[in-house]
């Protein structure tokens, strides 16, 4: 099954579970999955416990339905993944020597 039909199945759940991995978690969202981890290291998403940093990171169902609601919080996870890819941008064309 690929990411598509995957996350398709996913969206129609009538029952979400309590909690969500990063991928599920994008999916509720509606981010992309590579986005999770821009939105942990600003602080606007926080998994659930104290995870490793190599292991998988859970979230809360109820938190994220607050945060699907909540058009500040959307607004700011929107321009910190836009900040993250401006301020990558800016590094790499700097290093190339395009500054």
């Amino acid at each position: 099954m690929n990411a598509t039909a995957q996350q398709t199945e996913f969206l129609s759940w009538k029952v979400v579970p309590a909690r969500l991995d990063a991928t599920q978690a994008a999916w509720f969202l509606g981010f992309e999955p590579h986005e999770i981890p821009m939105l942990i290291a600003t602080g606007l998403l926080k998994p659930l416990g104290h995870p490793a940093r190599n292991s998988t990171k859970f979230f809360a169902t109820q938190t994220l339905e607050q945060f699907r609601r909540d058009e500040k919080w959307l607004a700011r996870a929107s321009d910190a993944i836009a900040s993250y890819w401006r301020e990558r941008n800016a590094r790499r064309q700097k290093a190339g020597g395009r500054a």
